[in-house]
């Protein structure tokens, strides 16, 4: 196949070469359109028939291809119409055969460069599409970490061949860039913070996007959004955008709520002290009602117990954990349970305390005082 292409391309560049100079353009011209049109016309066709398909490589394959061959297809017919010009009507050449020969093999690479980055930005967002009918179940921050990785890897990659095709000694690169890196490291060490701090969050993973955290130590709070190199993207609960550094994180402590487990009810009640008869019957109601409410988790710690005399109130507390994680379903489950203890202190002929004071008057000192006035 190999003998055959190179036999095909030596054919047409003789067919070429006996062509008059001005038709020689005109035939790179209508050849350059033939193959971009022609091009255009198979990628229609193959993506209306790859959408109808659920493999997800064949639509990012085509959409990686897409662009690289047009602009490969337009690139070289202004390369070989260049090259008729100069030779045809230039006596000095602008490119040289060796140039226009080294720029023909750095198209390629750029191409190729151009496809891969294009096939990875599109396997990652048909991945992260939630409403993509491919049906893969995969860690959103690890997969922006592996294509954000196969990026980085393709374009440094691509640079050594470059390098390479011009004839620029990668040696001397290297070593340039080591000695430059430590200069470099010293003036942007900030970045280099940033940048190991945002490895350590897609190893260690104590957030990925979608995850709410918090930090006890910083004002930090919301939703995480993206995590790049450097930074990591937080959208607060009142939707403004919070912008931290990867860095800020290997000094602080960060708490994941996302992660938890259930929800907690930890409330005090209190009670008058009129009904301290009361207290125990209501206590045993109210985790009688607990352990057979059907959103508390039975198999978390429950406690429902009288705590203490206050300054107004007899106090008991129930501690329990609900099912659910969810924050607007946590709170409809916690009114309920309120409502029903309250339901309970009603239905017992007792009520809930609220502050109040009693004044103690000695009944002698003030009959006493009154004869004086009188």
């Amino acid at each position: 196949m190999t003998t055959t292409l190179t036999e095909t391309t030596s054919k047409l560049e003789q067919w070429m070469a006996s062509l008059p100079s001005y038709w020689q353009l005109i035939a790179i011209a209508i050849i350059t359109i033939l193959a971009y049109l022609i091009w255009r016309f198979i990628n229609s066709r193959l993506a209306k028939r790859f959408n109808t398909t659920k493999n997800l490589w064949d639509d990012a394959i085509l959409h990686a291809l897409n662009k690289p061959i047009s602009m490969a297809i337009i690139i070289i017919g202004f390369l070989f119409g260049l090259e008729s010009v100069q030779n045809t009507y230039l006596e000095e050449a602008v490119l040289s055969s060796e140039m226009l020969a080294s720029l023909k093999r750095v198209l390629v690479v750029f191409a190729i460069a151009l496809g891969l980055i294009r096939l990875i930005n599109k396997v990652e967002l048909t991945v992260l599409d939630s409403d993509s009918s491919y049906e893969l179940k995969l860690d959103e921050t690890g997969v922006l970490a592996v294509s954000k990785l196969l990026r980085l890897i393709v374009i440094v990659i691509s640079i050594l061949i470059v390098f390479q095709l011009l004839n620029i000694p990668i040696a001397g690169v290297l070593t340039f860039g080591g000695i430059g890196g430590i200069a470099v490291g010293f003036a942007a060490k900030d970045i280099l913070a940033n940048f190991f701090g945002g490895l350590m969050i897609f190893l260690d993973k104590p957030f990925k996007v979608g995850d709410w955290i918090r930090s006890p130590d910083k004002e930090i709070e919301g939703t995480v959004e993206n995590i790049g190199w450097r930074q990591t993207r937080i959208r607060t609960f009142d939707k403004r955008p919070l912008y931290v550094p990867n860095a800020t994180f290997t000094n602080i402590s960060v708490e994941n709520p996302s992660r938890m487990t259930n929800r907690r009810i930890n409330e005090v009640i209190g009670l008058r002290y009129d009904d301290w008869n009361k207290v125990e019957t209501i206590v045993e109601k109210v985790k009688a009602m607990l352990l057979a409410h059907e959103d508390i988790d039975q198999n978390a710690t429950l406690m429902v117990n009288f705590d203490k005399f206050a300054a107004s109130s007899l106090d008991f507390f129930i501690y329990t954990f609900t099912k659910t994680r969810d924050w607007a379903e946590y709170h409809q489950i916690k009114q309920d349970v309120l409502l029903k203890i309250m339901g309970i202190i009603e239905q017992e002929g007792a009520e809930i305390a609220f502050p109040t004071s009693t004044l103690y008057v000695n009944n002698s000192q003030l009959e006493a005082n009154n004869e004086q006035r009188n």
